[in-house]
């Protein structure tokens, strides 16, 4: 057992009993489960790209939007390529791997350009699917091609998961490859880790208008609209789900790139980590495009919490102070 991990874990969980997490093979990837109970399941390939859907919150009720996997009632029908939980961006050597062709479905204007920009992260292999006592690990291998099945550039993700009574933990850990070449990443608000709230959970409550709204709030002290494109160490969202107060926070590691990350968070929904959207969120900032070149690589580290109550009762400040200090 991995007392490093499991130390400053305890804080991020809100509690000292860890759970049995088993991964194992499925026809769209692999599954995920705690203490038996389905946490999530990681999807090789939903429309364009890898992503976790569903995922269950420490309560057993689903912590993302089903939609577009699957229409549930109740919820909104927006941003078909915001997809539970993602890894993606905007501008990889000017190919837009955030979008997809559903996004320009209902588009008035010729879309012929944006639909040939497209790109698809496509899942190579796993190479490690393992479950433990107290965790469990996923590592797989992504290659990033542009239109016309052209390699830009791959990744390797390893995502670590664990959970409690109160809490269930994604640790996801992702290094970008330059494999073939110079990449360059453009400067857009559009990416890059990505979680779609549930639409009982968001601000603006655009479906059922008499309901409680939920609420944004960062590490700054920053809250709602007003979190949007602005740097800081975590960011929580939360609102009620099925009845009850529950929430969602992404911690951002100080190793990662760019840390702290400004945030592409969205009263509407959108709950997005963008370090590479510099002058996006502020025009009077200097563009934020990056180069890679041939060889080199760009990490980026988040934790994802799915908790019970607001950042305050899930003490995500505390569960940030311990997230810092581990190691990576």
């Amino acid at each position: 057992m991995n007392i490093r991990f499991l130390l400053p874990l305890a804080l991020a969980l809100s509690a000292t009993a860890f759970a049995d997490v088993t991964i194992e093979k499925s026809a769209a990837g692999a599954t995920v489960k705690i203490d038996g109970q389905l946490f999530t399941e990681y999807v090789t390939l939903s429309e364009s790209k890898p992503i976790l859907w569903p995922i269950m919150g420490p309560n057993g009720k689903k912590m993302t939007r089903d939609y577009p996997m699957v229409k549930t009632e109740g919820e909104t029908a927006d941003h078909p390529h915001h997809r539970s939980l993602w890894f993606s961006y905007d501008k990889v050597n000017d190919v837009n791997f955030w979008a997809e062709k559903a996004t320009y479905a209902s588009s008035k204007k010729d879309a012929s350009k944006e639909l040939s920009g497209l790109g698809m992260q496509k899942h190579r292999e796993f190479t490690r699917l393992e479950g433990g006592k107290d965790k469990g690990v996923i590592v797989s291998v992504t290659d990033w091609l542009d239109g016309n099945g052209k390699k830009v550039i791959e990744d390797e993700r390893q995502i670590t998961f664990s959970g409690s009574a109160t809490a269930r933990v994604i640790d996801f850990d992702i290094t970008l490859k330059a494999t073939e070449g110079e990449v360059v990443f453009g400067d857009s608000k559009e990416g890059v880790f990505g979680v779609r709230v549930p639409t009982s959970m968001d601000v603006e409550q655009k479906v059922n208008k008499s309901a409680e709204p939920g609420h944004i709030i960062s590490s700054e002290g920053l809250t709602d609209a007003a979190a949007w494109g602005k740097p800081a160490s975590w960011v929580d969202y939360f609102g009620k789900v099925a009845g009850e107060t529950a929430g969602i926070a992404i911690l951002n590691h100080p190793s990662s790139f760019r840390y702290p990350t400004p945030w592409h968070v969205r009263t509407y929904g959108l709950f997005a980590a963008n370090a590479f959207g510099r002058q996006a969120f502020d025009k009077a900032a200097q563009p934020s495009e990056h180069k890679l070149a041939k060889g080199e690589t760009l990490k980026f580290s988040y934790r994802v919490i799915f908790h019970v109550g607001d950042d305050k009762a899930a003490k995500i400040a505390d569960a940030f102070a311990a997230y810092a200090k581990e190691a990576k």
